[in-house]
């Protein structure tokens, strides 16, 4: 790979062999290289490859943007806690990331420090994603002074959490926790049970709620025209879809944006598996 700019030391902006726009990562990896020189291999720490259309330059430039030391920890730290690889098309997510900390260890360095009001919902919520933040958060401490406190495990899985979604903004990833929260709780008050969030069918619904919310923000929501299997499903459970479309309702407030007949069917039915599983729990 050659080089395309110069960002600073550590960020060079290249193309790879088919052609691609990518931005590599790596301490010196930009000290006097000149456009149009090779790129040394043995000191790109990461290549990041801008998906969905994202401008290679302006993603160079926000890297170039963050401290230095920051960033290289945060890929580093990224790639040993096994989130990310040599490769990634997610620059999004480490420039997100590499923000956060550095505002984290600033509030540190001035005696300041904060805790997260959504730390239970997120452990309950985003078990893996906050799993993996707990360790990118000790591959981080190995890397920065002062070291992080535990609790920013919290905001690091939000940003895993975030990271499935087009934008780095963390709002509509507050907003998706704060509807699935809701979601559960109008469903355990509408079937009168106490809904145990770490059950098998919480999980799935939980899981397909995330990737519900995906498909509205790509506005890919499932639209099968009614189809057969929808019909069938609102049949068999008549009380479940009533929920659905009560959640429907919920979301269209929430996210600005209503559900296909197809989606609520298909809430509808993890509704339905979820007060199953719950009633069945509560027989002797």
């Amino acid at each position: 790979m050659r080089v395309l700019r110069v960002l600073n030391n550590n960020v060079v902006l290249s193309r790879d062999d088919t052609g691609r726009g990518v931005i590599l990562t790596g301490r010196g990896i930009g000290f006097r290289a000149q456009v149009g020189q090779e790129v040394d291999p043995a000191k790109i720490v990461q290549v990041f490859v801008p998906a969905d259309g994202r401008d290679p330059d302006h993603l160079a430039e926000a890297f170039a943007m963050i401290d230095q030391e920051v960033l290289r920890a945060v890929v580093i730290a990224l790639r040993e806690a096994g989130i990310e690889h040599g490769e990634s098309d997610r620059p999004t997510l480490a420039i997100a990331v590499a923000d956060h900390v550095s505002g984290a260890l600033d509030r540190l360095r001035r005696g300041i420090e904060i805790e997260y009001p959504l730390r239970a919902e997120v452990q309950t919520l985003y078990p893996q994603e906050h799993d993996r933040a707990r360790r990118l958060l000790e591959e981080m401490n190995r890397l920065v002074e002062p070291r992080l406190p535990a609790h920013e495990a919290t905001a690091l899985a939000l940003h895993l959490v975030g990271a499935g979604f087009s934008t780095g903004d963390l709002s509509f990833t507050y907003t998706m926790t704060g509807v699935i929260q809701q979601m559960l709780a109008i469903v355990g008050e509408r079937f009168g049970i106490a809904l145990d969030r770490n059950s098998m069918a919480a999980a799935r619904f939980i899981t397909h709620v995330r990737y519900m919310f995906v498909r509205i923000q790509q506005h890919r929501q499932l639209s099968g025209e009614q189809s057969l299997i929808s019909r069938t499903i609102r049949e068999a459970y008549p009380e479940a879809t009533r929920t659905a479309e009560q959640l429907a309702v919920i979301v269209q407030l929430r996210m600005g944006e209503g559900l296909s007949y197809d989606e609520i069917s298909y809430l509808a039915l993890h509704v339905a598996r979820m007060a199953t599983e719950a009633q069945t729990a509560d027989r002797p």
